[in-house]
């Protein structure tokens, strides 16, 4: 909120360390992502003055502490997303459980029952669920987590994300909720589930159709796609202010953290700055 008011933001690259500015004078909208909103919600009203036009991507898995060791309990955080609903509207809150993953004691079957369980409780409260399945072996520090904490998770194979897809389906079509992934090469489009973009200017022309200046920029522009994003990200172009290194969730899978502790300490450092 500091830098926020501030009007800029310092993003360092997270592989050469470089440094560089990003002001918010040309920002027109913003995305947020999170676990855990809840002690954001006091700055809402001021966001609202300074950058009106927001959305937020908010991520509610269903996994064990061993796997997700400091979020609240899964409850809270239901209430948590009800919450954020109500208070800016349910087309403004993104469902994601992402990513989905599986152990000896998780199968499609059970992230189904998961995926039921949170659905259920919040799906008067979003128009969409995003996912994306895990991606362990092209990351040598989740490997090394894994490997370190004895946890078995493992990817999925190809015929498990199409069961999974299959199954969500109905499940979605239930609950009259869209499903879409995230940057996921799998095409799973006749299982209903089409490929997201988290960063969607169909979504901004939708929710942010008075901010001319946004309007235009959408529609002056042949090719929005984000350049530095992976291939199948659909993302349009936009600036991200996330370090790494900085959440204290401890989730194993996380590839943006190099360990516990020095998250910690980088958490702890930038709330005293």
């Amino acid at each position: 909120m500091k830098k926020l008011k501030e009007g800029s933001f310092v993003k360092r690259n997270p592989y050469s360390g470089k440094e560089y500015l990003i002001k918010t004078n040309n920002v027109r909208a913003i995305v947020f992502w999170t676990k855990n909103p809840k002690p954001f919600f006091r700055y809402i009203k001021e966001v609202e003055k300074i950058i009106p036009n927001f959305y937020f991507q908010f991520t509610l898995n269903y996994y064990q502490k061993n796997i997700e060791a400091n979020l609240p309990d899964i409850n809270k955080r239901i209430e948590t997303f009800r919450y954020l609903s109500d208070l800016i509207g349910k087309e403004k809150v993104i469902w994601r459980f992402d990513p989905l993953l599986l152990k000896d004691d998780i199968s499609v079957n059970d992230l189904i029952e998961k995926t039921d369980f949170i659905a259920d409780k919040i799906n008067s409260y979003t128009n969409k669920l995003v996912f994306s399945f895990v991606d362990i072996l092209k990351y040598k520090r989740i490997k090394n987590t894994l490997i370190r904490n004895k946890i078995d998770l493992r990817e999925l194979k190809h015929n498990e994300k199409k069961l999974f897809a299959q199954k969500l389906s109905s499940l979605a079509s239930k609950y009259g909720i869209t499903a879409a992934t995230c940057a996921e090469e799998i095409n799973l489009n006749k299982f209903g589930v089409a490929k997201n973009k988290c960063i969607d200017e169909v979504l901004f022309k939708k929710l942010f159709n008075d901010d001319k200046q946004l309007m235009n920029f959408l529609n002056d522009k042949t090719n929005l796609k984000d350049k530095g994003q992976r291939k199948e990200c659909k993302c349009v172009t936009s600036k991200d202010i996330g370090l790494y290194n900085t959440c204290i969730h401890s989730c194993v899978y996380c590839y943006a953290v190099i360990s516990k502790n020095s998250a910690i300490n980088n958490y702890n450092k930038l709330n005293v700055c």
